[in-house]
């Protein structure tokens, strides 16, 4: 469990006793049924995360709404876009094991995160993940309910495949864009669970080619 749901939970706790004590035990069940909610919203269930070379894992918990090619300082991309509801788990993991090279945080709007401008005009955290071979760019987007985005890495800082690097609270969206020569192996409606579902395979073709001088495997 997130330890964020403590700190939510836990007044609404002492809030039910106190209104329970001055009033009735049943004036005080709305907080405790609230705590509750904050206590299962804020989990974070173990996941098995695949080894195989070459893979690129769900960065989140959601419905895939969009998988699309995108034109990036003018190179082709694809980006696979994931809505959370506010019944998915909200942690956030890293789809590829490498160093976090760049960590951007812009300001934005509170659209809702099934709309397309979201993904440009929303408030949202760009994290660019550098690692077995590859440059993957995934988004932490604030959606209409969402207002708090939380990364717990920095620069520098080396991740392993699906490890835990932030959440972001309630309703959102997350996008990754990678290399247009991936193997995507989702569509739009599918579920995918963070850490454990396989978005895309990076063609062996850039597999035996990435790297300086020699042959490095890696996933976007």
């Amino acid at each position: 469990m997130v330890r964020d749901a403590y700190y939510y939970a836990l007044p609404l706790l002492a809030a039910a006793g106190l209104i329970g004590w001055l009033a009735s035990p049943l004036w005080g069940l709305p907080a405790v049924l609230l705590a509750m909610f904050f206590l299962w919203f804020f989990r974070d269930p173990e996941r098995v995360i695949s080894t195989e070379p070459g893979l690129l894992v769900s960065p989140a918990d959601g419905k895939v709404t969009d998988v699309s090619p995108v034109t990036v300082d003018g190179v082709a991309r694809v980006r696979i876009s994931i809505f959370l509801n506010v019944f998915d788990v909200h942690v956030n993991r890293s789809p590829i094991s490498g160093v976090i090279r760049e960590v951007k945080y812009h300001k934005g709007m509170f659209f809702n995160a099934m709309n397309a401008a979201s993904a440009e005009q929303n408030e949202q955290n760009v994290v660019t993940v550098e690692g077995e071979g590859q440059t993957v760019v995934f988004k932490q987007i604030a959606g209409l309910l969402a207002r708090r985005i939380v990364f717990t890495k920095k620069v520098g800082d080396r991740v392993a495949r699906g490890e835990r690097v932030g959440l972001i609270k309630f309703g959102s969206r997350t996008d990754v864009v990678l290399d247009r020569s991936a193997d995507v192996q989702v569509k739009v409606g599918d579920r995918v669970k963070g850490g454990s579902s396989v978005l895309a395979h990076l063609r062996a073709e850039v597999l035996q080619t990435s790297g300086a001088g020699q042959t490095r495997r890696g996933a976007l």
